[in-house]
């Protein structure tokens, strides 16, 4: 068994870079080390390994069965290494490659997304962002995994760990093709309710929040199908008869993009906000700070709702 204290970090960087590339050369370009550097360190590690780790092959080199086993752990350890030291260094947007993990529900992509990657294009060019889809199903399991630095989306509570912010309060509007009967005249529960309507849910519920205040108010609605991705939105209004209502701020952005015709909601409904939840151990990080900091800006930018036309 190998003793991990005989490793030196610098070898496991080395191996990390010849699984990645698969090249010696290309490895060594990617270290700014020599080859002969690099095939050094790989000659000190397979002798602390006892194992060949990559074999010659035509073009490059191909792992064993250890190299191949320690390759994603390897690179996970380095990967949460550099996260550290990062989130621990100064933080300058001008001059920083940091990568920035988000869970975003759809919805908050769709709206937060645009004009945080058009202010990071100006002051922080070098960032980049990977977002990943978080809602209430899965985003504390992703926070908790360290899968995502901070999720945005309609959240209850989280646990004491974890800070929650409020963001974006939103009202409702209703979304129809050009042309259609409700496009036009006084929108009344009874004709709200004659046509079928189209559900955005992403994990496959068909319970939205116009459905309690439907049957509330004696008119409840029929599905006519639920979809789990907005894009199939446009096209699907666009061929039938389907009635959509949705958060205000996105179904504008969907009624300019595709030229469809926006009314009022005719049954109140509780205004939902977006919840901007990260785990408190971020809360001296700087990096994560000036990109909360950023959010929560263009939030508050966007903070009036759309009012119906």
């Amino acid at each position: 068994m190998t003793d991990l204290s005989q490793l030196d970090l610098n070898l496991l960087r080395v191996f990390d870079a010849v699984a990645r590339e698969r090249h010696v050369t290309r490895a060594a370009a990617r270290l700014g080390l020599s080859q002969p550097a690099v095939s050094n360190a790989l000659a000190r590690l397979r002798a602390a390994l006892n194992d060949e780790l990559f074999l010659r092959r035509p073009g490059g080199v191909e792992p064993t069965a250890l190299a191949a086993a320690l390759t994603r752990p390897v690179a996970e350890v380095l990967d949460r290494l550099r996260d550290t030291l990062a989130a621990h260094a100064p933080f300058d947007p001008a001059t920083s490659t940091r990568i920035f993990r988000l869970g975003l529900s759809e919805y908050a992509e769709a709206v937060l997304a645009p004009p945080l990657l058009e202010r990071l294009s100006r002051e922080a060019p070098g960032v980049v962002l990977a977002i990943r889809h978080a809602d209430r199903t899965n985003a504390e399991a992703l926070l908790e995994q360290d899968a995502i630095e901070l999720a945005i989306a309609v959240l209850p509570e989280p646990p004491a760990l974890y800070t929650r912010i409020r963001l974006l309060p939103e009202a409702f509007l209703v979304l129809v093709r050009p042309g259609h009967p409700l496009a036009e005249g006084e929108l009344t529960l009874e004709r709200f309710t004659a046509f079928p309507h189209l559900l955005h849910s992403p994990n496959g519920s068909r319970d939205g929040a116009l459905d309690e205040p439907l049957r509330a108010a004696g008119h409840p609605r029929r599905i006519g199908a639920v979809v789990a991705h907005l894009s199939a939105v446009p096209g699907i209004l666009k061929r039938t008869d389907m009635v959509m209502t949705l958060s205000g701020r996105l179904a504008r952005l969907l009624a300019d993009a595709h030229g469809l015709v926006l009314r009022p909601c005719p049954v109140p409904i509780r205004h939902t906000r977006l919840s901007l939840v990260f785990h408190r151990r971020c809360e001296a990080d700087a990096g994560h700070a000036w990109l909360r900091r950023s959010l929560i800006a263009l939030a508050r930018a966007a903070d009036a709702p759309p009012e119906a036309p």
